[in-house]
């Protein structure tokens, strides 16, 4: 399950997870906020204390994007002019 929401300067998503009683823990939700300039993924550790948050540039999430669809090796997006 995800929500949406729409803020001023962000829009947040938020990845919820579900699970089958009894299957596994439950793990903390995800928050994605979306800015003009970068991403950022927010999740409460698991003992419930601290927030990690790990931000990407346009350019960072661009070759994330890029990555989940290609073979191992290695790779440079080349800028167009």
């Amino acid at each position: 399950m995800f929500t949406i929401e729409h803020e001023f300067d962000a829009t947040v998503i938020t990845l919820i997870d579900e699970t089958e009683p009894h299957t596994r823990p439950l793990n903390e939700d995800v928050v994605i906020l979306t800015f003009d300039d970068r991403v950022v993924v927010e999740q409460m550790n698991p003992d419930g204390k601290e927030v990690t948050r790990i931000t990407f540039t346009m350019h960072q999430l661009a070759e994330l994007r890029l990555a989940l669809n290609l073979p191992e090796g290695n790779y440079r997006i080349e800028k167009e002019d």
